[in-house]
């Protein structure tokens, strides 16, 4: 972390001063706001998290329950989920808590005597080449914590209002909070509130949505599982590790280890429902599932001492067309108010692990965007790039869980051997993992002209980390990790050999009236304060000396006007980060958006085509006179 540039710090530096609309908050729900979430799910709570970085922008967050979630139902988290949480400086503290995940193991019929299983094979999880970090499991309501401690600690002091139910809604063509809202309290009694924008994160069965012209295509998948948090002793020898049990003609478990060392989820297979079963399949109590488990692990078995939480559903997948009130009419000229993510948007079975996942990037993706928009800093047209990027995501999502749900609930007869499961969970890594999200090109997403000088930073990929030394301390540092979900741009500049043209780039950036940097930062502010610009020199770090650096990788920040040490990297022997991540030894510029997505890779030769391609996003500042560097 850093902190100290604004005076010494000695209290938790995670509890930054009020500013904005944090000071002097009220904990009351107000009569108007700038935006509204409806839902302090993972979707919601995220968009809180990092709205509380834009504290001029009044944000409030309202959930129907009257006190803090205590157990949710989701509780895999892949690394793109890991890496989000590094962005918000909680990862270290949340991976200490939860459960981790290295390998899954998949059982089948024993190939000789088919009514025992026996395990078949074993498969990294993730693979390596996936991420650094580890697939964790902890309760969903740990990790809406974590979050909400963010919001309620940053700057703009986003607490949680309980006990407020959604009704209904009203966009008025006119007026400065157009979004009319109905709320009921704790109480009974009904309100009405005002905002600018309202998102809606309420769920599968959320009632926002049905206040959109918004058509949801849904279809079932013929599957119904039970699913219980056990406290358990057995001497099936991997109850630890995340593994894949099918059996002969019992069905199918999906195991896996919570956190805390001694809860374990089990997913168990009940019979397909139809019109004539449904009823009595949906109806399986905790003790018929137990029993269906230990046939299933035969001649192994699971003496459940506590079901600490037990509930059976039917797999169904649904999607939402629009994720706004008017992406359906495809008019560019309208402007979205109210809209939606997470459940809202998108619902599947719990087995791949992804509704909490894909419903934090959902809200992360809106939350930015909608705090540059409030703060003058983009028009409200960027709004309509969320729907546009992260519909595709949602659909691309039910198509994956289809598969992988159909895989683990074929019979051993149906699959080509014990291998193709095995198969399937290695070649489609990278989606659950949550790294095949691709967006296209856009006011925030360039095209690939210039691409092949850093293949390994695909742009509309999210930004891959790698070791790099920060020269200043010479600590070895995963470059990524010290992204940081602030609201900025960052501007990575992978140097030439000679550092020459590194150099002209970064007096370009500083000290043109052309620059963005100048263009788009407001006055008075730091130069680093909307775009924070690293260099990664192609060098061992011995070989750089810090004061030849140009001053633009060493602003001045803070009230005190203090160097920042920490933005000038070399390479590491036999670990070179231009090598790992394909960078051309001409050098590059890998414009990374505030969400952590690749926005562009451009030639340190670029001039107009930077300065272009945040004109199409970013509104000129009035008076763009920055901090002396």
């Amino acid at each position: 972390m850093q902190y100290h540039h604004d005076g010494y710090v000695g209290h938790d530096p995670r509890v930054r001063e009020a500013a904005g609309t944090g000071v002097d908050r009220t904990e009351e729900l107000p009569e108007t706001m700038d935006v509204l979430i409806v839902g302090a799910g993972p979707a919601g709570i995220v968009q809180a998290a990092q709205l509380t970085d834009y504290p001029d922008v009044h944000t409030r967050i309202i959930e129907r329950r009257p006190t803090r979630l205590a157990a949710g139902r989701a509780d895999g988290l892949f690394p793109r989920s890991g890496e989000t949480f590094q962005a918000f400086e909680f990862y270290d503290s949340i991976a200490q808590e939860a459960a981790h995940m290295r390998e899954m193991s998949f059982w089948g019929p024993h190939p000789e005597n088919p009514t025992e299983i026996a395990r078949g094979a074993r498969a990294p999880d993730p693979p390596a080449s996936v991420s650094e970090f580890p697939i964790l499991t902890v309760n969903q309501a740990r990790v809406i914590d974590y979050f909400a401690a963010r919001a309620a600690n940053g700057p703009a002091r986003i607490n949680i209002n309980y006990g407020f139910e959604f009704l209904d809604l009203t966009v008025h063509d006119s007026g400065e909070y157009p979004v009319e809202v109905r709320l009921r309290e704790v109480d009974g009694s009904e309100r009405t509130v005002r905002a600018k924008y309202v998102m809606g994160c309420d769920g599968a069965r959320s009632r926002l949505r049905g206040c959109m012209d918004v058509e949801v295509s849904s279809d079932s998948a013929s599957q119904a599982w039970a699913v219980m948090d056990i406290l358990a002793n057995t001497d099936f020898p991997d109850f630890r590790t995340r593994s894949g049990i099918q059996s002969d003609k019992d069905g199918t478990i999906l195991l896996i280890p919570r956190e805390g060392g001694f809860l374990t989820r089990f997913y168990v297979s009940l019979e397909s429902p139809n019109d004539e079963n449904r009823e009595r399949v949906m109806s399986t109590t905790a003790e018929e599932a137990i029993e269906r488990a230990n046939r299933i692990l035969h001649p192994y078995s699971v003496d459940v001492r506590k079901v600490a939480w037990y509930s059976n559903y039917e797999v169904r997948h649904t999607v939402a067309e629009s994720f706004d009130d008017v992406a359906a009419q495809q008019n560019p000229d309208l402007t979205p108010r109210v809209f939606i993510a997470g459940d809202a948007c998108h619902t599947h079975s719990a087995k791949a692990g992804q509704g909490m996942n894909v419903s934090i990037q959902d809200g992360w993706n809106f939350a930015w965007k909608i705090g540059q928009v409030l703060e003058g800093r983009s028009d409200e047209s960027l709004l309509q790039t969320y729907h546009d990027e992260r519909q595709v995501v949602a659909q691309k999502l039910i198509d994956y869980d289809k598969e992988w749900s159909a895989m683990m609930s074929k019979r051993p007869e149906e699959m080509a051997g014990p291998q193709e499961i095995v198969d399937f969970f290695v070649d489609t890594a990278n989606f659950p993992g949550g790294f095949e999200t691709h967006y296209q090109p856009s006011r925030i997403t360039g095209t690939a002209e210039h691409q092949a000088l850093a293949k390994g930073f695909p742009i509309g990929m999210r930004f891959k980390s790698a070791l790099v030394s920060r020269v200043a301390d010479s600590l070895p540092v995963h470059v990524g990790h010290h992204f940081r979900a602030d609201g900025r741009w960052r501007l990575y500049a992978f140097s030439d050999a000679e550092g020459t043209d590194v150099a002209d780039l970064a007096a370009w950036l500083e000290d043109s009236k052309d620059s963005p940097v100048r263009l788009f930062t407001p006055e008075g502010a730091d130069i680093d304060s909307v775009f924070d610009a690293k260099v990664i020199y192609q060098q061992d770090y011995h070989a750089v000396d810090v004061n030849d650096v140009p001053s633009l990788f060493r602003p001045k920040v803070g009230e005190y006007g203090l160097t920042d040490w920490e933005k000038v990297y070399a390479t590491i022997p036999d670990e070179d980060f231009f090598d790992a991540r394909g960078i051309d030894r001409s050098g590059a510029l890998v414009i990374v958006r505030p969400d952590m997505y690749v926005a562009h890779v451009l030639p340190l030769s670029a001039r107009n085509e930077i300065t272009e391609f945040f004109a199409q996003s970013m509104v000129r500042q009035a008076a763009p006179d920055l901090v002396p560097a």
